[in-house]
């Protein structure tokens, strides 16, 4: 993120309005572009350097390509450590890296073998996307990363074995809608143990606390006295937005229960509505006599849910949220000032 480049003028956090859900869409729908991902080391650096002429004073107005360049820090950077997120784990390789995955979780008439492997590649990828985009303010333990990793996979794959030994055993619905159940077992494996993965990859978070930062109106406010320094002085001088003001447990329980729901709101769209829709096709005689088109089918099903949800779930809940410190721990409120705002790093 931009945050994490040298100079103390912000740049505006976005094109649209993120105080709406939709503004926050639309800036999600940024974050996930994909165009991003082909950008290359030195394309990045050009941005990077572009961006900081704006924050040191040397360009004075937004353009296209200031715009494009934040476009760029802000969908491959990660905010707190300002380093490349590995280029799989990005929300702009979202939906190419999900797509084959999903396809095999939602490929009906999978084995109890198939289930397993599709599930654990599943949490494989997800434990890779929560570390790599995780608030970093609190670093995660090879041990936690493990037992994460070990708990999701088993609770995946638990729910998903045991239902699809529960399901046909439920004689008192109907062949169709026992058929209808178990095209959503693939959702219910997924949202369990990804919402349960946040929680215990970022437990550390929630035990220590996560970063708080000054608002940025306040910050705007407490540089209005230094409006008059010399380009020189401001352009060596430590961005106040960036030091922290301590750690916040209550701020980092915040994070976490949002980021959980998130994943939720994600999965909700991309496993559940391509099944039910493909299982309605698969009752029209065009898609009968074409059991070859079956697959392809399936994959564009979950390639255009997918391109239209994450940016839907990633807006629920702003990345860079603000909070009363009354809402905190009271030695924000004796730093600050009460009444004061303050940020911190959801994490995606």
């Amino acid at each position: 993120m931009t945050s994490s480049l040298p100079g103390r003028r912000d740049l505006p956090e976005s094109r649209f309005n993120l105080s709406t859900y939709w503004g926050r869409v639309r800036h999600s729908m940024d974050l996930a572009d994909p165009s991003t991902l082909f950008v290359s080391t030195s394309g990045l650096e050009q941005a990077k350097q572009l961006v900081t002429k704006y924050k040191q004073n040397e360009i004075r107005e937004m353009n296209p390509e200031l715009w494009r360049a934040k476009k760029v820090i802000d969908s491959t950077l990660h905010p707190d450590t300002g380093e490349a997120v590995f280029l799989p784990f990005r929300m702009s390789a979202f939906v190419l890296t999900n797509l084959v995955v999903t396809a095999g979780m939602l490929t009906p008439g999978l084995g109890t073998t198939g289930t397993i492997l599709w599930q654990i590649t599943n949490q494989s990828l997800n434990v890779g996307i929560n570390y790599s985009n995780a608030n970093k303010s609190t670093p995660l333990s090879t041990s936690t990363l493990a037992q994460s990793y070990a708990l999701a996979v088993s609770v995946s794959c638990g729910v998903a074995i045991g239902l699809n030994a529960l399901v046909p055993r439920l004689s008192r619905f109907s062949p169709a809608t026992r058929q209808t159940m178990g095209r959503l077992i693939p959702f219910a494996a997924v949202a369990s143990a990804g919402a349960l993965n946040v929680f215990v990859m970022r437990g550390e978070e929630m035990r220590v606390g996560i970063d708080v930062f000054p608002a940025k109106e306040q910050k705007q406010t407490q540089d209005q006295a230094s409006t008059s320094a010399s380009t020189s002085t401001t352009n060596d001088a430590a961005d106040p937005s960036t030091q922290s003001l301590g750690r916040s447990r209550t701020a980092a329980k915040i994070a976490v229960t949002e980021t959980a729901a998130s994943r939720v709101f994600n999965s909700t769209p991309i496993m559940v509505l391509p099944p039910l829709i493909l299982y309605r096709l698969q009752q029209q005689q065009w898609l009968k006599s074409r059991r070859n088109l079956v697959l392809p089918v399936n994959l564009g099903l979950i390639l255009t849910t997918s391109i239209l949800a994450l940016p839907l779930a990633l807006a629920v809940f702003p990345q860079r949220q603000s909070i009363g410190v009354e809402k905190l721990e009271a030695e924000f409120g004796e730093k600050v000032g009460k009444g004061s705002v303050v940020e911190f790093n959801r994490g995606i």
